[in-house]
């Protein structure tokens, strides 16, 4: 059976891969919707993001839904210096002829959680915490019923993306990070740590143009654009591919490596705002709360997503 989960989302050129390959995998993923959440963009925009990826994989029976327009207590810190104005910028895709539904997504969680036998729902975080946060203070019933959470954020060994200390996902509602961090469900965390091994070199973004279709060429031209901050940043042969990597982990968990610990999120801090502590060495004690992934194979990754994505329209 495949396996039922949920994209929370903030498209995104690097989310948007990761839509891409979780709808080429319904074989294994069974994506029951895409829920947008404030984050690279505003919701709306990032809402209608979505739902050009949806339609860019063809695969337009799957709903997609907006969540919440703001983090639960700051003001939103949007990336556009990174994704462009549209936080989508690269391809030309048009404009989206699906609906979005009229539901708030942050009810379509409750409701879908609420609704389905326990634990065969996992939730996939792509984006700021806020709308899945807002669910359980909503529903704390729903903690129960999470299969898992498998979530792209934070960054321990490799410090941070958007100040010295946090990554951009956590930083930019570091309250929702922590509720969710505390909620008792099984959790699993890709960070930077993973992240910046898993790098888009030339040669790779080349095999995913040469597969000769239109996800193909707009993940190139979605990547490519991309890029160009991080390769000015880093320095490196390639940019580091961040949230298609939870998508990877779910289709092939080996591809990773990391230990069960202690995660807590640091909230009142101005220095380090949004640091995701992690006990890799069980030195303080706290309950174990996530799986904190370390490691990444890169080739064995760039394998899977062509691969899935030559599936595609």
């Amino acid at each position: 059976m495949s396996r039922k989960i949920i994209i929370d989302t903030d498209p995104g050129q690097d989310d948007a891969v990761a839509i891409l390959m979780a709808l080429a995998s319904p074989e294994e993923l069974d994506v029951l919707g895409v829920v947008a959440v404030a984050g690279n963009v505003g919701v709306a925009q990032n809402a209608i993001n979505a739902r050009k990826v949806v339609e860019l994989s063809g695969r337009t029976d799957i709903p997609v839904y907006a969540g919440c327009s703001r983090p639960m207590r700051r003001n939103l810190v949007t990336a556009e210096h990174v994704h462009g104005e549209t936080g989508l910028n690269g391809p030309d895709l048009p404009e989206p002829t699906i609906p979005l539904q009229d539901q708030h997504g942050v009810d379509y969680i409750i409701e879908a959680l609420m609704n389905a036998e326990p634990k065969t729902i996992t939730l996939c975080t792509l984006g700021p915490l806020t709308n899945i946060a807002m669910a359980l203070v909503k529903q704390p019933a729903i903690a129960d019923r999470i299969q898992e959470i498998v979530m792209m954020g934070g960054a321990y060994f490799e410090v941070g993306n958007i100040t010295p200390a946090a990554e951009f996902n956590i930083y930019v509602d570091p309250e929702a990070a922590d509720v969710v961090m505390r909620c008792g469900a099984p959790i699993t965390i890709q960070p930077l740590d993973v992240t910046h091994m898993i790098q888009s070199t030339p040669a790779r973004l080349e095999a995913i143009k040469a597969l000769g279709n239109k996800s193909g060429a707009a993940v190139h031209a979605m990547l490519t654009f991309s890029e160009t901050f991080d390769l000015e940043k880093y320095g490196w042969e390639g940019a580091p591919l961040h949230d298609p990597t939870v998508i990877a982990y779910l289709l092939q968990p080996e591809l990773f490596q990391g230990r069960h610990c202690n995660v807590t999120i640091e909230t009142a801090s101005e220095l380090t705002m949004g640091m995701t502590v992690c006990d890799y060495w069980h030195v303080s004690g706290r309950a174990y709360n996530a799986t904190w992934l370390r490691t990444g194979n890169a080739d064995g990754f760039y394998k899977l997503l062509t691969e899935r994505l030559a599936r595609l329209p």
